[in-house]
């Protein structure tokens, strides 16, 4: 058996092979509630009513992702240059420290001004996180596949010195958590009494400007034309080193956002579990979205409800919250499987 490239695969085999996959990922996860013994149409049902269900479980999934959205545009414009971002979680603590650092007192300015000023931190703090990586590929040859990942376990250690040190709340009972941040430099609530905040709209707002950088603009251009192949890019008189400089410091302020919206608008303060791992989610979002800045929304409210249901249904049912991260690994390797497909058709001989 072969493949052979697809010269023409239509919508019907675009749009076709990924609904297959998404049909193919609910069956296996109805499976695997098969065998925790419970009822797969009752499992499958508990997770929408969790994840869409009410007023509140909606507002909880589109809070759950916000900091996907930002994170999954940080990994799509990163992939699209062929520039490997692991390093997404370490650039999302950057963020999140930087805007700590700043907005616990340290400048007394009102939210009018405070709160640019710490976005603009927490981008440049993301931005200079990959900036290192992205220079030792482009200088060295380092794979930044490996640079990114350690740095995510060097910036977490770091953190978590600072929260035992100087960054340490005298008032927290002795738990690592730094001070809390002031009113100005908080973000507002959307809903009053709900927890969702601005930075679903920053996200969103964000998701439009890298789709149009992308679509219309040169450097969009030249970030697709590096990541399809360097080589020709270069031979057509395109800067590889600067657009990969340049995609490093758009998708590492991406993740920093990330960190700014959950201290500034969720947490008010920073902890080592500030991320459950949202910066390696951001990956899955970036790939079930096949890297469309506008699909990356839809992706982390599709991951975030997986994750809002599947803790709503194992308080119900008590069935094991394991399902949830059943659902998306096999939802992304379904997905890989069907873009290959779109792209290639198997022969036999």
């Amino acid at each position: 058996m072969r493949l052979e490239p697809v010269a023409d695969p239509g919508w019907s085999r675009t749009l076709g092979l990924p609904a297959l996959a998404l049909g193919g990922t609910v069956a296996i996860a109805m499976a695997f509630a098969l065998v925790a013994g419970s009822s797969p149409v009752a499992v499958l049902g508990l997770i929408v009513k969790g994840a869409v269900g009410s007023k509140f479980a909606l507002l909880e999934t589109l809070n759950r992702a916000t900091p996907l959205i930002f994170t999954g545009l940080a990994v799509a414009v990163a992939f699209r240059a062929k520039l490997w971002n692991i390093g997404a979680e370490a650039q999302l603590y950057m963020g999140a420290l930087l805007a700590v650092v700043l907005g616990t007192g340290l400048l007394p300015l009102p939210s009018v001004l405070l709160l640019p000023i710490l976005m603009i931190v927490a981008i440049a703090g993301g931005a200079l996180m990959l900036l290192g990586p992205a220079f030792l590929k482009t200088r060295l040859g380092a794979d930044e596949v490996v640079t990114t990942l350690l740095l995510n376990f060097v910036m977490i250690l770091f953190v978590s010195m600072l929260l035992e040190g100087p960054l340490k709340d005298p008032m927290g009972m002795g738990w690592p958590k730094s001070q809390r941040l002031v009113a100005e430099a908080r973000l507002p609530r959307i809903v009053d009494g709900l927890r969702l905040h601005w930075g679903f709209g920053l996200a969103l707002i964000c998701a439009v400007a890298v789709w149009v950088m992308q679509t219309r603009t040169t450097l969009g251009y030249e970030i697709r034309a590096v990541g399809l192949n360097q080589r020709a890019a270069a031979f057509a008189g395109i800067p590889v080193t600067r657009v990969v400089i340049k995609t490093a410091l758009i998708s590492g302020g991406l993740a920093g956002l990330a960190g700014f919206s959950e201290v500034a608008g969720l947490k008010g303060s920073l902890t080592l579990d500030l991320s459950p791992g949202f910066g390696y989610t951001g990956i899955i979002v970036a790939m079930l979205a096949l890297l469309n800045p506008l699909g990356v929304v839809v992706s982390a409210l599709f991951v975030a409800g997986i994750f809002v249901g599947a803790d709503s249904m194992s308080r119900a049912a008590a069935v094991p919250t394991y399902i949830a991260d059943i659902l998306l690994a096999s939802a992304l390797l379904l997905m890989v499987l069907a873009i290959m497909l779109t792209r290639f058709r198997v022969v036999r001989g």
